[in-house]
């Protein structure tokens, strides 16, 4: 085999072409200009790249966020190609083909040449190529910040309760305490609070409770036998499917509609869903009525309120 390749070899002599080589030269014909230039250009992409960091950061109006990123992307991508388009030894470059296989001595002499083609423009370009590094390195610690910053602390047991104690006072939107005799049947306050936290907006997201006056004695047994005094029901007002506010009553029917994506609890049944997509009763707030006619808890949700999460138990 090898006296066949030896006779009907076509003769290659590769060798690596000198810089002096017209088809190494940069396209460009003011080649320092061009470097200085493009140089500018990913710098000041690599900026736009750092304060797009600094704008995530700092929480700046969204538009700065979207006119740094975009910004950055732009130049850096502009300064990248212009590189290659004017720095990069224009060629052609054209190798003729022979028939059969190169021998081993040729292949390595050709990886070599090749090696010194491509590598040595961009060694020679120690600037640009440290920018375009610097712009990259910026992008990827910027990328890296909703892992440090949006995801926030962990939530630790804080999705298991809410600010719903013994004895706390049933409020509305005012602050005003409610008075069992002031409701008659089917009266619906679609908006109830634990006393001190009516105004605080992370207490309103998850302590908001719907008040339901479903009958005039209590309604359910078991465990639950006292927590319908004179009729009245507390669910939580956040879905179990996706944590949409529940606010609609079907007085007729006694159910409570999630006008998201319709799902159906039935109000004296424990708030199970008897329609959609939620997969478990809403969280009921046991009640009981003061001495003064005050509606108040007996003590905090049954269980955690809201749709599911992984650490979830019940």
């Amino acid at each position: 085999m090898s006296d066949e390749h030896g006779e009907t070899r076509t003769p290659v002599n590769i060798n690596a072409a000198s810089w002096s080589d017209p088809h190494l030269q940069p396209a460009s014909q003011h080649p320092e200009s061009t470097e200085l230039a493009i140089a500018l250009v990913l710098f000041v992409g690599a900026v736009c790249f750092a304060l797009f960091g600094a704008a995530y950061w700092q929480n700046w109006a969204a538009w700065t966020l979207g006119a740094t990123l975009g910004a950055g992307m732009l130049l850096v991508g502009t300064g990248l190609t212009a590189w290659g388009k004017y720095l990069m030894p224009r060629g052609p470059f054209v190798e003729e083909r022979h028939v059969l296989a190169s021998s081993p001595e040729d292949v390595e002499a050709f990886n070599n040449a090749l090696v010194a083609r491509g590598v040595g423009p961009v060694k020679r370009r120690k600037i640009l190529g440290g920018l375009l590094a610097t712009g990259f390195g910026i992008f990827a610690v910027v990328a890296a910040f909703p892992l440090i910053r949006s995801m926030g602390p962990l939530p630790g047991k804080s999705l298991e309760t809410t600010d719903w104690t013994p004895g706390a006072f049933l409020v509305d939107r005012s602050g005003r305490r409610l008075r069992a005799s002031e409701f008659a049947v089917g009266t619906v306050v679609s908006s109830v609070f634990p006393e001190g936290f009516e105004d605080i907006p992370e207490a309103q997201a998850k302590d908001v409770t719907i008040l339901i006056r479903a009958d005039v004695q209590p309604f359910m047994s078991g465990k639950r036998a006292t927590w319908t005094p004179a009729g009245f029901v507390a669910y939580s007002k956040m879905c179990t499917h996706a944590g949409c506010p529940v606010g609609l009553y079907e007085r007729a029917q006694k159910l409570l509609i999630c006008p998201c994506h319709q799902s159906m609890f039935d109000v004296a049944n424990q708030a199970i869903p008897v329609f959609g997509p939620a997969p478990r009763p809403l969280p009921q707030l046991p009640l009981f009525i003061d001495a003064e006619g005050f509606l108040r808890a007996q003590r905090g949700y049954d269980q955690p309120v809201g749709p599911g999460y992984w650490e979830r138990t019940t």
